[in-house]
Parts: C-alpha cells; structure tokens; sequence
C-alpha cells in the first residue's frame, strides 16, 4: 500500500530522494513553493514542511491529511491554523538544534563582551582602539527555558567557565548551578549578565520576558532572544534599551517576521539581528533525517505511538 507524502521547502527534492528509499511504502511529492505544494497536495496523507511555511489554504486542499511532521522544533504556527482538524497528528523536529543554536548564543555572548561593532567600526576607520576586553569566564548566563537545547547551550557555557541558572519547572538539569521556577523570574534575571530565551511560545509564555523583567536586571546585562519574538514584549524591550536599564540585546526571532523593514528594532542602539537562523545550519538536512525516516516509518507501520515528538494542543 502506497503512502503519499508532501514535502514543501528548498531542500524537498533531497528529503524525497532518501525518503523515498528509506521507508518503502512511501511516494514523494516535492514541492518548492506554495504553487507546486497547492497543485501537488490533494491525494497526500503526510505533509513535512517548516512550519512558519504552512498556510490555511494548503490544509483546505488536503482531505486525505493525516499527519502534519514538521522539519522545526516550534510548532506555533499549525497551531494558530483556523482550519486544523482536531485529531490532526503533529509531530515537531527536536533533539539536534543544539549545537548551532548555542554557536548563535556564544556569537551574540562574544559579540557583546568583546564589542564586536565597535570593532569592525574602527576597522573601516582605519582606528587603532587597544582597549581593555571583557571576559566571558566568571559571568553568569541565566537560560529561560530548560530542555535539550539548553542543557547543550549550559555545557558549552561551562567550557567557557561561566555559571549557568535556569528558570523552568524542572527540579533540576545537568550543568546548571541554580534553578528558579517560573514565579522567580525577576529574580534569577537579576543575576544574569546575559539572560537567553529558549522558551517555546504558548499561550502562557507570551511576553513571558516583560518590563518587571528588564526592571531587575543589571545595567550591564543583555538580553539574549533565540526562541520566538512573542515571548519578549519587544516594546518594554526598546524602552528598557533607550532607558539604559540594560545593556544590550542580540535577537535572532521577533514578534512578525520578517522584521518590518518600518521596525524601531532596526535602530534601537546596542541591538544586534540576525534573520532567524539560530535553528539552521549547512548540513540540516542530515540532522534531521533520522527522525523523519523513524516518524514516517512508524506512521507508515501503523504504529504511531512509536513516534517521537508528538504535539498536543
């Protein structure tokens, strides 16, 4: 019995090819864009597509739909879908953003310390600044937001001799010296020379990171965003920035996206973008093929209770 697969994004004719070969039963459809998708899409049990890809109108147009497994470890885009089925299966792509999302940290982290714009500026004039560095070791990182990511992020800041406290429900996590609950996290960003955001968005996290939060961090802290825009309040943000209450904030993820060229974001001094790229990297594809081929097989298999990652909402 033949299984029929959409799979939208750029790499989609790579992740048809081992598909294909990996898990019998399965026929491919790539598509680049959302013309193909649309054209491609009606007979299809699977859709695999990132999620901030995914529309309404693609949704509509698979009857057949069974199961939606995203190529993104965020899922807050299916679910803001109007048309979702309710007993729609969904699964997430966790488990192996480590290492570029921490690479991401240390860029912003070392970016900050070292005052890496102020750098590349004396460069292009031609300015010798000899000035004094500021260390990474000794400094205290406080990660919002404790699971895979952030234990990997919580080792690699150990290496650099910096202490590590987390806020999260979890009573306790490898390589973090302190652990605050939710209620507490005023307090633990108060000791936070860089305070990051790993926490996914959700109802109860939305602006999570807000005013009282910027109110109790040191001056010479930063923010440090790379998990979704909605869980900073990005208007106390700048405020706090043009206040001076914190130092600095690196933001890879924003509110809308992309970041309105008309955005204040773009000019709020001591700010750093990157265009939401902290979940990707060169060789992404292979990172992920391994589950999609154990999620689609046991699906295939009729056995779904062996899939990882699946999402409720």
């Amino acid at each position: 019995m033949t299984t029929e697969v959409l799979i939208v994004g750029r790499d989609s004719d790579v992740f048809a090819e081992r598909l294909k070969t990996a898990v019998p039963g399965l026929r491919c459809h790539p598509a680049h864009n959302r013309d193909e998708a649309l054209e491609r899409c009606s007979d299809c049990e699977i859709l695999v597509i990132r999620t901030d890809e995914i529309f309404a109108g693609l949704v509509a147009a698979m009857p057949q739909l069974r199961l939606i497994q995203a190529l993104t470890t965020g899922v807050d885009h299916i679910a803001a879908l109007p048309n979702l089925p309710p007993n729609m299966l969904v699964a997430a792509a966790r488990g192996f953003h480590g290492p570029q999302m921490s690479e991401l940290a240390f860029l912003f982290m070392l970016a900050f310390a070292r005052k890496f714009p102020a750098v590349l500026e004396n460069q292009k004039q031609h300015r010798w600044d000899r000035r004094e560095q500021r260390l990474l070791a000794g400094r205290t990182v406080v990660i919002v937001g404790v699971g895979r990511i952030a234990e990997e992020l919580a080792r690699r800041c150990k290496v650099f001799d910096m202490r590590v406290a987390g806020v999260t429900s979890r009573a306790s996590a490898p390589g973090f010296d302190a652990i605050y609950p939710r209620a507490r996290i005023a307090e633990a960003a108060g000791t936070a020379d860089f305070l990051i955001v790993l926490a996914p968005l959700s109802r109860e996290n939305r602006h999570l990171v807000d005013a009282a939060v910027f109110a109790a961090m040191k001056p010479e802290g930063v923010l440090i965003n790379i998990a979704r825009g909605g869980v900073v309040d990005e208007d106390a943000l700048r405020q706090a920035l043009l206040a001076g209450r914190i130092a600095g904030a690196g933001l890879d993820v924003f509110a809308t996206e992309p970041l309105p060229a008309e955005s204040p974001l773009w000019d709020t001094p001591n700010v750093m973008i990157t265009s939401h790229v902290g979940g990707v990297s060169e060789n992404y594809a292979e990172q992920v093929m391994p589950l999609l081929i154990d999620n689609l097989r046991a699906f295939v298999d009729g056995k779904p209770e062996r899939m990882r990652y699946i999402v409720k909402f």
